[in-house]
């Protein structure tokens, strides 16, 4: 974009180290940056919004392309009455299996069997189990 050379960016640093002084220099650079950022920003949405406006362009373009050869096979080649009926499927086929048997929405709805509670204790743990019972001397 600018053609600046190594040398003359040195001249610059130099002058701007000499005008704004070391202690400030820092905070220059910062509030530079900050608006080169907000530039660049700028610049991305600009072009990004141009390529939509482009890429919108050239679809409509495409789109009306499309509808004029789309036309122009039409007119060419019209339809025709009817299309051909379909070819039935064998009947050797059907006769081999049976059709599915429905199934009953009874069967369905009916609600799970509970088989056992269970046990807890006043204190809120699990009672312990049969096979734990038998040896205290472990814990």
């Amino acid at each position: 974009m600018f053609d600046i050379a190594p040398t003359e960016l040195m001249l610059v640093a130099i002058v701007a180290l000499i005008i704004i002084g070391p202690k400030d220099l820092p905070k220059a650079m910062r509030f530079v940056g900050h608006w080169v950022g907000k530039a660049r920003s700028v610049a991305r949405q600009f072009r990004s919004g141009f390529d939509a406006m482009v890429r919108e362009a050239e679809l409509a373009e495409m789109e009306k392309k499309w509808a004029e050869e789309n036309a122009r096979i039409m007119r060419e080649h019209p339809p025709t009455g009817a299309l051909p009926a379909p070819v039935p499927a064998p009947a050797a086929a059907d006769s081999a299996t049976p059709p599915p048997a429905p199934e009953t929405p009874a069967e369905n709805d009916v609600p799970p069997v509970m088989v056992e509670q269970p046990v807890t204790r006043p204190d809120g743990d699990p009672a312990p189990r049969p096979s734990d019972s038998g040896d205290k001397s472990a814990s």
